[in-house]
């Protein structure tokens, strides 16, 4: 049998087996990005623009609402600042793995188990690892555009006065990365809405004891430990310190839990979508 004669019948996945990588990677992430930009632009950008004003809503009535009757806390190079000046670097965060853990989950889970878009893209060329850039690229775009609105918003109230302020933009992308990666991978373990309700129940306890409010000190030392375990209080610290431009021995620490938590959803992914839809 000629070699044309032995190709003819095969198909799409087999071509995609064959290549280096080919069964992961087949180096097109971008057209799932244009896809998705596409479904945004005509269906979704609504839900998009409505969550960046929750954070700023927030801001304006606990840092502004209660900051007036709080006045001025420590900061993270100890001295003085403002409740609102206190807050605003950790709702960029909030604000960050909000966008993030949206398109990852939700999104996701949708594409995934009624739209059946990925078992779709995975009979085409493309590997599991293209799609799990695509869609973790997309959330990072989300989290992106909401850390910039917001960095502006705090500008706006004067909350930002150095400039390595502008750090906190892509240190939110960071934020958005982790999330991201590992909130597809364990979407993909996701089979019933009651189950996806688990996400919520783990985000808000997250939201309200990261540091968001409050400065970690007033919990106990058990309690302590527990949050800086979190992966939010770390991008709340992160930030803080970065509005502030002042960096400790925990900035490192920080940055590569971020990292950490990026490679293991990376990879938790990529296997997941290839057990799932390339059997």
């Amino acid at each position: 049998m000629s070699t044309a004669a032995s190709g003819a019948g095969r198909t799409a996945p087999d071509e995609a087996r064959d290549r280096t990588f080919g069964a992961l990677y087949s180096r097109n992430a971008r057209a799932v990005i244009s896809r998705g930009l596409m479904a945004t632009r005509s269906t979704n950008w609504l839900v998009m623009v409505a969550g960046f004003f929750e954070p700023v809503l927030f801001l304006v009535s606990m840092g502004v609402g209660l900051g007036a009757i709080v006045g001025d806390v420590q900061g993270p190079d100890g001295t003085p600042i403002s409740y609102a000046a206190y807050i605003a670097p950790a709702l960029l965060a909030v604000s960050a793995m909000n966008g993030a853990v949206y398109d990852s989950t939700w999104n996701v889970f949708f594409k995934m188990n009624f739209a059946k878009l990925y078992q779709g893209m995975l009979y085409t060329s493309l590997g599991p690892l293209d799609v799990a850039l695509g869609e973790i690229v997309l959330a990072l775009l989300r989290g992106m555009l909401y850390a910039t609105g917001f960095t502006a918003v705090m500008g706006a109230m004067g909350l930002i006065t150095t400039p390595w302020a502008l750090l906190m933009v892509p240190a939110s992308v960071l934020i958005a990365f982790g999330f991201a990666s590992l909130g597809m991978g364990i979407t993909s373990f996701l089979k019933t809405f009651q189950q996806m309700d688990w996400i919520n129940f783990i985000l808000l306890p997250m939201f309200l004891f990261s540091a968001t409010f409050y400065p970690l000190s007033v919990y106990p030392e058990p309690i302590q430990w527990f949050i800086q375990a979190m992966p939010l209080w770390h991008g709340v610290e992160l930030l803080r310190q970065i509005s502030v431009g002042t960096f400790t021995g925990a900035t490192p620490l920080h940055i590569g839990y971020y990292l950490a938590m990026t490679a293991v959803g990376m990879l938790l992914t990529t296997l997941r979508l290839r057990s799932l839809f390339l059997k």
